[in-house]
């Protein structure tokens, strides 16, 4: 059975689809349709655990918006019971080469 916390982050995955959509004008309908059928955390653990970022976190980032990332929305706080500390790592890792401008937590032991 799933946690409450883990449908809230399903629900937070479906927002930032809308959000890339309306704000940035990027339609990432495979994103739509694995969160639609593994759910959130495993779409988002999947995505993290690829050794190669999806071309949905590159188009964004050459949208300016890697808020709007699977990567940047693990990092908020109410989600770490979620992800492990290498999960979030990779996730920093990621929005650091892609020189994400916004505040960021620090790399984790």
């Amino acid at each position: 059975m799933r946690s409450a916390l883990e449908s809230a982050f399903d629900d937070a995955m479906l927002d930032i689809y809308k959000r890339a959509k309306s704000e940035a004008h990027y339609t990432a309908s495979r994103f739509l349709g694995m969160v639609v059928q593994r759910g959130g955390l495993q779409t988002a653990r999947y995505l993290l655990n690829n050794a190669i970022v999806s071309d949905g976190y590159t188009a964004l980032s050459m949208r300016g918006r890697l808020d709007l990332t699977v990567e940047r929305l693990i990092l908020e706080p109410k989600w770490r019971p979620l992800f492990t500390s290498a999960e979030r790592n990779i996730a920093i890792a990621r929005l650091h080469e892609y020189e994400f401008s916004g505040p960021l937590p620090e790399v984790e032991d």
